[in-house]
């Protein structure tokens, strides 16, 4: 039981970065899933997100079942509602979106969900959302009618973070958002890593290897890389060879 958070903690503890990749079901059909299992296989990733802030398209069972059958790396649901759970996944990322002052993302969806997890044999990860302003306006801010964190506001979104925490929320995941022009001030990542203890992944924007290793540096346990990836798959390859020489330079 809660085999996936306890892996995600234990990394976090001994300093040990991971990388998640994700996939967009909106944005893949069965060539393009193909030709991404087939890169996913030849790298080392340490989890596969798959979801986005919208899916407006019947792909997401068909994109679990391949990636059930043909990768061995643990499946996490990443929701933008509550109709996106399907127990072909390992576990969902149980998004509570701290960062804004809807009530509906911060527990409506959960309470319409609630019925449907407990039945799951899915793992819950409890997640503190925090958004971030990226510098242009994303699907997510728009689905969810709330405002980002302003990038240049550390200490707000610490003690976003820490309230998180002491609600119970078991990791913290600060997100620029799907495709931003920038990615989480590393100053936001220090800060609220200085001032957590559970797992921080950070995502949104992390297009070059030299934002990717700013991250990692400033404090995030885990990158989540998905946009880059669509536009130059090889990066995915470039991505794990700098999470590998990171842990190997910290080991």
């Amino acid at each position: 039981m809660n085999s996936l958070i306890n892996k995600i903690s234990a990394n976090s503890v001994s300093g040990k970065k991971a990388f998640a990749v994700l996939l967009d079901p909106d944005k893949l059909d069965a060539e393009t899933l193909s030709e991404r299992i087939t890169a996913l296989n030849s790298a080392e990733v340490d989890f596969i997100f798959v979801g986005g802030s919208l899916i407006s398209t019947d792909n997401m069972d068909m994109v679990l079942s391949e990636l059930k059958e043909k990768t061995t790396v643990p499946k996490i649901i990443f929701p933008g509602n509550g109709l996106h759970i399907n127990d072909k996944a390992d576990g969902i990322l149980l998004l509570s979106l701290i960062s804004g002052r809807n009530p509906d993302f911060l527990i409506g969806q959960h309470v319409v969900s609630a019925p449907i997890l407990k039945r799951s044999s899915l793992e819950k990860i409890p997640t503190g959302y925090i958004l971030v302003d990226g510098g242009k306006p994303t699907t997510v801010s728009y689905i969810s009618n709330t405002f980002p964190i302003p990038n240049n506001k550390p200490d707000v979104a610490a003690a976003t973070a820490m309230a998180g925490e002491m609600l119970g929320l078991k990791v913290i995941y600060l997100d620029a958002g799907s495709g931003a022009q920038n990615p989480v001030n590393e100053s936001i990542i220090s800060t609220v890593k200085k001032h957590t203890d559970i797992p921080l992944i950070v995502g949104g924007g992390l297009n070059t290897i030299a934002k990717a290793s700013n991250a990692l540096a400033a404090g995030a346990d885990m990158i989540v890389v998905g946009n880059a990836i669509e536009s130059n798959p090889d990066f995915l390859h470039e991505i794990s060879q700098l999470i590998a020489s990171y842990n190997l330079s910290e080991a």
